[in-house]
C-alpha cells in the first residue's frame, strides 16, 4: 500500500515541531543539546518539509501562469477596468 505524500510531509512537520519544542525545554539543563534539536527541527521544517510540499502542490501547474510579464500585466489591467465599469 502507498503512502500518500501528505501524511508523509504532516509526520515530517510534527517531527520538526516536536523537535524545536523539545530543545526549547532542555537547552537550560543541556545547552549543546538543546541547540542541536534545535536546529535539527529548522532544519527538518525548512529544507525536507517546505519543498516537498512545494513539489506535491504545484505538480501539473504551468510557471508561466504566475510570472510578471506583460501578458499577464495586460490581463490584470483588463480585470481592474471590467471591474471598475461594472460600480
Amino acid at each position: 500500500m502507498l503512502i500518500k505524500t501528505k501524511y508523509i510531509i504532516t509526520a515530517i512537520v510534527l517531527l520538526s515541531l516536536g523537535a524545536i519544542i523539545y530543545g526549547f525545554i532542555i537547552v537550560g539543563e543541556q545547552p549543546a543539546t538543546g541547540n542541536k534539536y534545535i536546529g535539527f527541527g529548522t532544519v527538518g521544517l525548512f529544507l525536507i518539509a517546505m519543498p516537498l510540499f512545494l513539489l506535491k502542490e504545484s505538480k501539473g501547474k504551468n510557471v508561466k501562469d504566475y510570472m510578471l510579464n506583460e501578458e499577464n500585466i495586460r490581463k490584470m489591467r483588463d480585470v481592474e477596468e471590467k471591474k471598475t465599469k461594472k460600480r
